[in-house]
Formats: C-alpha cells, structure tokens, sequence
C-alpha cells in the first residue's frame, strides 16, 4: 500500500476519534459517528482485498520472471542440438561424396551431380533460416504439460508451454495491478468522504472497491479473457 493512502488512513482514524471524544458536540454527532463506522469498515473491507490483490500479484510476477527464465534455458538447448545436429548432417553428407570416391563406383559427373544438389537443398535451408514467416501459437494451442525430453522437438515443446505460462502469468499480473490501483483510489476516496463528509465519496469508493474485485476475479479466473497492456 502507498504512503499517501496511509497518511488519508491516519487522518481518518484521527477525525474519528476526534468525533468519539465529543468534540463535534451535542447529540448531531451521533449520526456523523455511525456514518464515519460505516464508512471505516467499508475502507477496512476495501484494504483487505487491496491485500489480497498485492499478494497475488507479486507471486504471479514471480512466476511470470521464472517460466520466462526456464522458456530462455530451454531456447538455448534447443538451439545448442540444432548447432550438433546441422554439424553432423553436413559431416554426413561430406563422408557420403568421400565414400562414392574412394568405393570408385560412381563418375566424376555423378559425383558432381550429388554435389549440386547438396549444395542445393543447403542454399535453400539457409534461405529459410533468413526469412520462415508463421503464425504465432495462441495459448490455447499449446500444450502445457508435453512430454520430457532431450531431444529439439521436446526442448521446442517444453520452451513454448513455459512461454504460454510466462504470458498467463503476466495476464494475471496486470490484472491484479489494476485491481491495487482501483483499491487504493477507492481507499482515498472513501477517507475523503469521512473528512468531508460527502457521501458521494463513499459510494464512488464502493463502486470503485467492486470494479476492483472484478479485475481480480478476471485475473484469478480468466487472465485472457480482458487484454490489457
């Protein structure tokens, strides 16, 4: 929670028990006094969920810093198998030729045909290494349990399911940020409404304290359902 909320807060719980010690005067106090209670248990109720919302946050921003770290662990493996297993094709392709030759069974002009289209078909894997548009997975494409394993197609599964779980994570961290923002506004307002006396305020903070615990329900329930950021 901010400092600024925590000094409207002070200076709330200071006007009430300025009322309480009967320094407004008389028996017109006493409706003031009820509706300044009502009003502290609305900004005690609206905290708590601000507590709610700042805790789940910061663990969602934790598991967001995590799986992004696991996806990059996972990227560089797979790209570390990629580097051996081009090194071996080409290896295995150049002992080929070495065989044909040394086996003596095949002419110079088949030899040479061998080698142009070798040379061929690694132009055009070097062509789509340049330049291979696709469509990006949506999260409810990936599967985010693949099976373990070492080899390029399960590092590339197990790298794009921690990417998914890195983006869900970040949903719901924006989320509940919106909800803490929403909070504390409505934490302000409803402190203003006890120094000023406006109802208005309070019932703002009210709404204010509702739109929060939707953001928060979304970011719990259905991080993807709202895009924010």
């Amino acid at each position: 929670m901010s400092h600024g909320v925590h000094a409207v807060q002070h200076e709330v719980e200071h006007q009430i028990e300025h009322e309480e010690h009967g320094h407004g005067g008389g028996h017109g106090t006493k409706p003031a006094e009820n509706q300044n209670k009502k009003i502290a248990l609305l900004i005690a109720v609206i905290a708590l969920f601000l507590a709610f919302s700042e805790t789940l946050g910061k663990s969602a921003q934790t598991a967001a810093l995590s799986y992004n770290v696991e996806a990059s662990n996972l990227w560089a493996f797979y790209q570390a198998k990629t580097i051996r297993q081009t090194t071996l094709q080409a290896s295995t392709e150049l002992l080929k030729l070495e065989l044909t030759k040394v086996d003596g069974g095949s002419s110079s002009d088949a030899i040479r045909k061998a080698m142009t289209e070798r040379i061929d078909t690694w132009a055009k894997q070097a062509a789509r290494y340049e330049s291979e548009p696709m469509n990006r997975p949506t999260p409810k494409e990936v599967n985010l349990d693949p099976p373990y394993g070492e080899g390029r197609r399960e590092l590339s599964a197990l790298a794009l399911a921690a990417q998914a779980k890195r983006d869900t994570a970040m949903e719901r961290y924006h989320h509940y940020e919106v909800a803490s923002a929403v909070y504390q506004i409505g934490i302000v307002l409803a402190s203003s409404a006890v120094i000023t006396g406006m109802l208005a305020l309070a019932y703002a903070a009210a709404g204010l304290g509702v739109i929060g615990v939707i953001f928060t329900a979304i970011g719990f329930f259905a991080p993807h359902a709202v895009h924010l950021f």
